[in-house]
């Protein structure tokens, strides 16, 4: 099961969120090995027990910088054949603030502390990430132009005409993965740039499934 990102707050008591929680405890309770990006992560870490806030006066947005694994993520196949640092697709206002039990943190930067999680819950198994490394980089530069007043009022912008050329950049990026300039104005490189490498928590995720569908249940 996949679950990825949602305009949403996991936080909001509606019937709308209500049923995304009901959905995913029924997940875990079935013993379904599942991924979750972005407001998927911060969904299934609120149905085992733990707690999502708004992000501080702050956003993630457009590209999450100098992740790294933590101990317990640098031997976690889900971050196999990452790199010691890697940026990665996102754009996010709200963040796990508590993991439950059972949860093994994988990876973090300076913005968000959690950024890849194993969370162990009922009968069920889960990888998460709060990037997304399932968008293609067009749909992050419309992502960003959608979010341009927030992200002015968040101080990541002068202005919308400075997010609209940074969002022209990605969607070039993703016209030209290769492109040398490109990379540099953004400041990336292949671990952002190339679809293989940018999805590959996905890649693993599904080679490990037959392993996970494996494991003992209660």
């Amino acid at each position: 099961m996949f679950l990825t990102g949602s305009p949403l707050h996991v936080y909001d008591d509606t019937p709308e969120v209500r049923r995304q929680l009901a959905f995913m405890r029924a997940v875990f309770a079935s013993g379904t090995p599942s991924f979750g990006s972005c407001a998927g992560l911060q969904i299934a870490v609120t149905a085992a027990g733990g707690r999502v806030h708004k992000m501080p006066e702050r956003m993630e947005a457009g590209i999450a910088r100098r992740i790294v694994a933590t101990e317990a993520g640098r031997d976690h196949p889900l971050l196999a054949d990452r790199p010691a640092t890697w940026d990665a697709p996102a754009i996010h206002g709200d963040e796990v603030a508590e993991l439950p039990e059972g949860a093994t943190l994988l990876a973090t930067n300076p913005v968000t502390r959690v950024q890849a999680v194993e969370l162990r819950y009922d009968r069920g198994i889960f990888w998460g990430v709060q990037y997304h490394p399932e968008l293609a980089l067009g749909e992050i530069a419309v992502a960003i132009r959608r979010q341009a007043d927030d992200l002015v009022a968040a101080g990541l912008a002068d202005t919308t005409h400075d997010v609209e050329e940074r969002a022209d950049r990605v969607e070039a990026l993703h016209r030209d993965p290769s492109a040398r300039s490109l990379r540099w104005m953004l400041g990336v490189d292949g671990e952002f740039a190339d679809e293989d490498r940018r999805r590959r928590e996905l890649t693993n995720f599904l080679g490990a499934l037959s392993d996970l569908d494996r494991r003992p249940r209660d």
